[in-house]
This record gives structure tokens, sequence and C-alpha cells, in this order.
């Protein structure tokens, strides 16, 4: 009887232990399986979540950066615009005066500034035509000035352009005027129709025995 009651206590031992290390591995497996679910979750949501505002900055910083490498820059572009929709400058839209400066002195000229009193941007190019007083020859251009002077020079609805004649008088044999004829010169070369130009402030009388014309710039062509 007593043994019948031991074997019944090891075999009831026995079967505890086995049921307690099976729900042990049960439990074991379950946990795995588990954590890599989660884990594979975390990765699908990862590869799902929508770019973070800082991602999109960087993205948008990166084509910022891409697109500063694109050939052609604002200027240029504006300014093949601008080029595009000037026309060239005509004598009825323009301004013209010109001014004697150093007179009796080194350096005499003759001032000459150009304004465009129209309504859109109109250019001038080169060197502009002059003859002084009754002479009826063209002036040449200075020999002293850059060579070229072909480059369009757009002038904005009240915009400036400067040229100068120079006057090299040798104190006798010289012509003297108080007045000038000016024409524009187009994209060729050739000259536009003359018309005149009043001689502005107070020595408007000159003399020379020589004289030549500078290109047109937006600065003045001598410190004054």
């Amino acid at each position: 009887m007593r043994t019948s009651r031991i074997r019944t206590t090891v075999l009831a031992a026995v079967t505890a232990a086995l049921a307690l290390g099976l729900t042990a591995c049960g439990g074991a497996d379950g946990d795995g399986d588990s954590k890599a679910s989660g884990g594979d979750k975390t990765a699908a949501t990862a590869q799902n979540r929508p770019a973070s505002d800082g991602d999109a900055k960087d993205g948008t910083e990166q084509a910022n950066r891409t697109g500063d490498k694109a050939p052609g820059g604002t200027d240029e572009v504006t300014s093949k615009n601008a080029m595009a929709g000037a026309r060239q400058c005509v004598g009825d839209e323009m301004l013209v005066t010109a001014v004697h400066r150093f007179a009796g002195q080194q350096g005499d000229h003759l001032l000459v500034t150009a304004s465009n009193q129209g309504t859109k941007p109109c250019w001038v190019t080169s060197f502009p035509a002059v003859r002084l007083g009754d002479d009826g020859l063209e002036l040449p251009h200075s020999k002293k000035d850059n060579p070229g002077g072909d480059k369009r020079i757009i002038l904005q609805p009240g915009g400036k352009a400067y040229s100068a004649v120079n006057l090299f008088d040798y104190g006798s044999g010289h012509q003297t005027a108080q007045s000038l004829a000016i024409a524009l010169r187009g994209a060729d070369g050739h000259e536009s129709p003359y018309y005149s130009v009043v001689m502005k402030g107070q020595k408007q009388q000159f003399s020379w025995n020589e004289a030549d014309v500078l290109n047109w710039n937006t600065q003045k062509p001598y410190d004054f």
C-alpha cells in the first residue's frame, strides 16, 4: 500500500515537472516570435513613414543647391530679356546736351550727355557722329579710347549716356563755333539723321584745330 502511494507521488512529480518544462519552452518560443514580429512591424513602419520636416527641408536645400549649379544665372537672364525688349534710341526721344569744359586749358573738351526721354528702354552703341559748327566733316573716333565700342548700352527711361569731344587748339589757323550737330549710330555703325545740339554753360564758344570723339559710356569720361 505504501509502495503504491510512493509510486503515485513520484509519477505525479515527474508529470508536473514535464508540464513546467513544456510551459517554459512554449513561453520562450512565443516571446521570440513576438519580438521578431515586432521588429518586422517596426521596420515596415519606418519604411512607410512619411518624410519628416527635417528630411523635406534637406531635400529642398539639396534641390536648391542643384539648381544653383545650373548654367545661366538670374542676372544673365534679366540682361538678355532687357536687351531683347529694347530698341535703338532715336533722336526725337533723346535729350542731348553739350557743355564746354576747361576752356583755354589742357583737357579742353565738350561733354556730351544723352538722356532717354521716352517711356521704353532703348540702346546706343559706338561713338556718336559729331560735326562742329558749320564744318561738314564728321569727327573721327579718338585713338586714346578703348578699341571696339560696339557694345550696346541700354538706357532705361531717364537713363543717361556720356561721350566727349576732345578739342586740340594749337593757337593759329583754328576754327571757332558754339554749336554742334550730332547723330546716333545704328547696329551697323552708320549714323542716323543729324540734329543740332545747343551748347549749355557760361563759355559756350570753343576753338579747335583737331578734334575727335569718345565712345558712349554710362560714366562721365572725365573727373570734373
